[in-house]
């Protein structure tokens, strides 16, 4: 588990360009890696959190085809929508790349070519499938078939999306080509390059041997690559669209994708040092003289775990140029739709863009959290949605917050009336029991349990219900108006808690929090706001003025429940 160091470098599995991303993809990286990325920054220092669209390979040059469109007109335009799209779920990215840029093409040429010249790329001819009708040879993903392992149908020619199993093409039973389902295919000799992987396979064992803390999930996968053996895997691709091998006799083919995507991590980082002024700055993340000083946090669903944990790790030390390896995966299952998965490709499932449309996007991202595929694959249902929604946020966080609100702006002016500072005022029991709840969120948060810490949350703001549904200041301001502004104030603080410690997840809903107590410095620097500072409970001064009482959060109807379930019936 990464411990409090200096420098977090954390990376999300590069979302694929074609097309808008499901809720699922979203769960299993991007949003959990933007939740663990804002903690840092509040409590920890210095954090860079790079994202990026992957944009070669087969999955990009189809969807241009359907669409109808070149296949770099359909990268930019989606790159902007992707973009956008994860901007308006608040995802903290210091900087959201391209796989396609110069940038990569420079570093996987370098990690190529070290490769080269250290004698781990062998040159084969393979058979591989050619379509007659399409007059093209077919990469991997330009073929569909039965699995041989799951008998899942779809299954593409490098991997399978029922069972997760790698795969080569003429593995596949019954292949069609995937651009016109033809049946009329053949194979065909053709020479291409190899990774020899099982050249460096004793030093990634070894690796891999050290991080007995990664989950389960990322340990299994990764050793049962290693207990297989490692194989020679093929890494260049007869297609248009990708980075051209830089050998002449290659210069016609490209990169498998999975040869290049990864380096992209280190391709958008240059980027965003260019971008900030600091050309330089990149390589204090990615080659430190003192590799301790960066800890180096990666997130992906398991389908991608093993390019991550072995093929890509495999690359680094083989190429041997200094590039920082990761110190911790934090591996995802799958979030499922209505029993069944989502799917890209399919469009099977609720997507990002609807989904923002639907509902608050601070609904989206507390669900899922609290909802993650961390141990087993989560099942999505709009009932169930709902049922977290109304029962967490609304009756819990926001009746509280409405509560308070309404009752300082009837008895107190929507003004604290008493000063926390003066000896005795300060409710120890109740203060003993915050530092609880907060150091409890900050190291669920801290090991990236992420459902436990959703849940911590809800638990502290029940802390507060209970609280004021103790002390009933509403009866005791007819007889101790001083020991009904007393609670109150101890309220507003338990607000001002909620939203520093709670706003990781819901950022949009604990900003506006802060705005409705007026906390303008609070609400300016919330980014920066240590959970050590939610357990501060002489923040506010007396007379300091608070918003009128307002709803954080509305109820999802049974009726749109109703509405939703069936518009999206998994026929999407």
């Amino acid at each position: 588990m990464p411990c409090i160091m200096r420098k977090h470098l954390i990376t999300s599995a590069l979302p694929y360009i074609n097309g808008v991303k499901h809720i699922g993809n979203l769960v299993g990286s991007m949003l959990p890696a933007d939740v663990y990325a804002r903690f840092l920054r509040q409590n920890s220092g210095e954090v860079l959190f790079i994202c990026g669209t992957d944009e070669h390979g087969t999955p990009a040059e189809i969807a241009a085809e359907e669409a109808g469109k070149d296949v770099r007109e359909y990268c930019d335009e989606m790159y902007e929508t992707q973009k956008s799209i994860y901007e308006k779920f608040g995802l903290s990215f210091d900087y959201f790349g391209r796989s396609s840029a110069g940038s990569n093409k420079e570093i996987t040429n370098e990690i190529f070519l070290a490769l080269w010249n250290n004698g781990y790329i062998i040159e084969k001819s393979i058979r591989q499938y050619y379509s007659i009708d399409d007059g093209r040879f077919l990469p991997d993903r330009y073929l569909e078939g039965t699995c041989p392992v799951c008998k899942y149908s779809r299954a593409r020619g490098d991997q399978c999306d029922g069972c997760g199993a790698l795969l080569n093409p003429e593995e596949l039973i019954d292949p069609v080509s995937a651009i016109s389902k033809s049946k009329n295919i053949e194979l065909r000799e053709t020479k291409h390059l190899f990774l020899d992987l099982s050249k460096i396979e004793g030093k990634v064992d070894e690796w891999v041997s050290l991080h007995d803390k990664w989950p389960d999930v990322v340990k299994g996968i990764a050793k049962k690559w290693i207990n297989e053996g490692l194989k020679s895997r093929c890494i260049t691709r007869d297609l248009k669209w990708g980075i051209n091998v830089s050998l002449y006799e290659y210069s016609d083919k490209v990169f498998y994708v999975w040869f290049d995507a990864p380096n992209a991590y280190i391709g958008i980082t240059k980027d965003w040092s260019e971008s900030v002024g600091r050309p330089e700055e990149w390589k204090e993340w990615w080659t430190p003289c003192d590799e301790k000083k960066v800890s180096y946090t990666q997130f992906m669903a398991k389908d991608n775990v093993p390019f991550h944990a072995i093929f890509w790790p495999a690359m680094l030390f083989a190429a041997n140029l200094g590039f920082k390896q990761v110190d911790y995966i934090k591996g995802f299952n799958w979030l499922t739709y209505d029993k069944g998965k989502f799917s890209t490709s399919q469009k099977r499932g609720i997507f990002t863009d609807s989904a923002l449309k639907m509902f608050d996007p601070d609904y989206w991202r507390y669900y899922l959290i609290a909802n993650c595929p961390e141990g087993d694959d989560s099942d999505f249902s709009f009932s169930h949605f709902a049922s977290i929604i109304n029962k967490d946020l609304c009756d819990v966080l926001g009746n509280f917050a409405t509560r308070v609100l309404a009752l300082l702006e009837k008895h107190f002016d929507s003004a604290i009336a008493v000063d926390l500072r003066e000896k005795g005022n300060i409710d120890e029991h109740l203060l003993k029991n915050v530092c609880k709840h907060v150091d409890e969120i900050e190291e669920n948060l801290d090991s990236m349990r992420f459902r436990k810490a959703a849940s911590s949350m809800r638990a502290f703001w029940a802390l507060g219900n209970e609280y004021i549904s103790e002390k009933k200041p509403w009866n005791e301001v007819k007889q101790n108006k001083c020991a009904s502004a007393v609670c109150l104030a101890h309220c507003v603080h338990l607000l001002r808690a909620f939203a520093i410690t709670a706003h990781p997840v819901i950022p949009f809903s604990c900003r506006n929090i802060l705005k409705i107590l007026n906390d303008v410095g609070g609400e300016k620097n919330i980014d920066r706001l240590s959970f050590d500072e939610a357990k501060n409970f002489q923040y506010f001064k007396p007379d300091h003025k608070v918003g009128a009482p307002q709803r954080l959060f509305e109820k999802i109807e049974d009726d749109r429940v109703k509405e939703l379930t069936l518009e999206f019936d998994g026929r999407c």
